[in-house]
């Protein structure tokens, strides 16, 4: 194949590597993005409006056929009849776990990434995350604060489109949202005894989550049909499908190569930089190569550090880049599954109309004001109100025409929260090569060692502890409170591993997300974080990506990479 030199090679196509597309032809680059999955087509295969009995199997699944070839990626919600193509097939995709401590890992492989099927909640992150590693004596500190990032969240929020409501919470930043989607009478019921009973703690607000609630840099308003995971035929939620890859096509300056299966960097030990990458054509399992002045590695936290741990050189024997030793360590998910769910009086004579595609938010309380013996760090709840429809006859005695009837009427009011909380840095969680066993196309494949500790297993208790005081605040009745036992991974917002930080020898990229040990490959998406907060974390990737590409071009300018 001859050889093709572009501005900048792209490696992913999801929420960073969206964005990493769009900023770049933006700004006058010539630029290759590299999808290891298929291209996808919103007309046949958004398919949101489909209903079950319009599917082969009536929306169960296949269980001989596609369910047998995906049993970690059907642990997500999401992974259902009408989805399930959005997620990769395992036994093609394998990686090692310990049994007894397993790691879900949860993949999407196609144009778009798992952008297509995100839970959409976006959330700044504050100084009370950016310092708390250094305040506590845990891991390494964070190279950059608020005043670094605030700027990028503003750009990236104006063009995503966020709705939502500002607060005016220290420990949950405000940004510039689109008008704010409505609670219903259950929730009001809630919030209002919330700010009763815990006036000055805690507070719930609308979530805060990227689908448009007005028509937005020519994308149209969100009608509330629900099943979001499907995909967005309006293109009324955020993906980089819908939105940051079409901008860059426009350009005419984007190359978008599908089914290309990165095995590895290639690394130039006199220059002293990345000068190209190496594939395997996902369908015809060709080597081939592709090279590029600027790098972006946007493939997801694990898949990244994966690409970097098979890129190792005589130089880099553990890795590229792993001068620190700190490469595929410090491996993080949020806790979730704490939480509780109760009964909410009244408003019989009312419903919801449509399925709004977001729920409540309790910003984190805990150790904000006050240090709390407990645990360090904290937890939001997610989670909403709503009536119970006719699948509450599974648990009811009834039996013939009245039962029917009964069932044909929306049951009572009921309302939950839902827990997600922060997983300490923790150097003994991380990833490693397996040196025998590859993936389907020749890809060594990683070995995840991975485990919640103490701190995240109090959290939990808690969740389960303080939803149920502020639903008995609210006199809701058969209040039930809850604790899963939720592997790490299932949250999806794995992250770690390549972490950012000033100091070479502790960390493994810079202030601005370049490879301390090559300064023309930056890495942008979770695998840069260095505390996981416990809000979700998708928001401040996209901030990180547009800020180390504006940086990355300034230095392309300038001849420094």
């Amino acid at each position: 194949m001859a050889d093709v030199k572009y501005d900048a090679v792209v490696i992913g196509s999801g929420i960073t590597g969206g964005w990493a597309a769009k900023e770049l032809t933006e700004k006058g680059l010539n630029t290759l993005v590299l999808e290891a999955g298929r291209p996808i087509e919103p007309d046949t295969d958004f398919v949101e409006h489909v209903p079950a009995w319009q599917v082969r199997f009536r929306g169960l699944g296949d269980r001989k056929g596609t369910a047998a070839q995906q049993p970690i990626q059907r642990e997500c919600y999401a992974c259902d009849e009408w989805a399930s193509k959005f997620f990769v097939n395992d036994t093609e995709n394998p990686y090692i776990t310990d049994p007894d401590k397993p790691f879900m890992w949860i993949r999407g492989r196609q144009v778009g990434g798992r952008s297509i099927m995100w839970g959409r909640q976006s959330y700044r992150l504050s100084d009370l995350d950016f310092e708390a590693n250094v305040r506590e004596g845990i891991a390494a500190d964070w190279p950059i604060r608020c005043k670094d990032i605030a700027p990028w969240y503003d750009y990236v929020e104006d063009f995503v489109g966020v709705t939502g409501q500002n607060e005016g919470l220290p420990q949950l930043p405000d940004g510039k949202f689109l008008p704010p989607m409505e609670m219903n009478c259950a929730e009001m019921v809630v919030k209002d005894a919330i700010a009763k009973h815990f006036s000055g703690e805690r507070l719930m607000t609308i979530g805060r989550a990227a689908v448009l609630t007005q028509r937005h840099n020519g994308r149209a308003p969100c009608h509330y049909c629900g099943p979001c995971h499907r995909g967005c035929s309006t293109r009324s939620y955020f993906s980089s499908l819908n939105a940051t890859l079409p901008v860059a096509l426009a350009t005419g300056k984007l190359t978008v190569r599908p089914h290309s299966v990165v095995h590895s960097l290639i690394f130039d030990s006199k220059a002293r930089r990345v000068s190209g990458v190496r594939v395997i054509d996902g369908q015809s399992l060709k080597a081939l190569e592709f090279h590029g002045r600027v790098v972006f590695l946007c493939a997801s936290t694990l898949e990244s550090t994966r690409i970097l741990l098979n890129s190792a050189t005589s130089e880099f024997p553990n890795g590229l880049g792993n001068s620190s030793g700190e490469l595929g360590h410090n491996l993080m998910d949020h806790i979730m599954g704490g939480g509780a769910a109760g009964r909410i009086e009244g408003n019989e004579n009312r419903v919801d109309f449509g399925n709004r595609p977001n729920g409540i938010y309790i910003p984190r309380f805990r150790n904000v004001k006050q240090k709390y013996p407990g645990f360090v760090r904290g937890y939001g709840f997610q989670g909403g109100g709503g009536r119970q429809d006719w699948s509450r006859g599974i648990t009811m005695a009834g039996f013939g025409p009245e039962f029917k009837r009964v069932l044909r009427q929306p049951g009572p009011w009921m309302f939950s929260f839902y827990g997600f909380g922060e997983c300490l840095p923790n150097h003994a969680n991380f990833v490693e090569l397996d040196k025998e066993k590859v993936d389907a196309w020749g890809v060594h494949v990683l070995k995840i060692h991975c485990a919640f500790r103490e701190n995240e297993k109090a959290i939990l208790q808690d969740m389960a502890i303080t939803a149920a005081e502020m639903l008995s605040a609210a006199g809701a009745h058969e209040i039930e409170p809850f604790i899963e036992d939720n592997a790490p991974g299932l949250t999806i917002h794995e992250m770690g591993t390549a972490r950012m930080g000033q100091d070479p020898k502790t960390s493994v990229l810079n202030p601005f997300n370049q490879l301390h040990d090559a300064k023309n490959l930056f890495i942008t998406d979770g695998s840069a974080m260095v505390s996981s907060s416990c809000v979700n974390p998708s928001l401040t990737y996209m901030a990180l990506t547009a800020r180390a590409c504006d940086h990355s071009v300034g230095l392309m300018k300038r001849g420094e990479i």
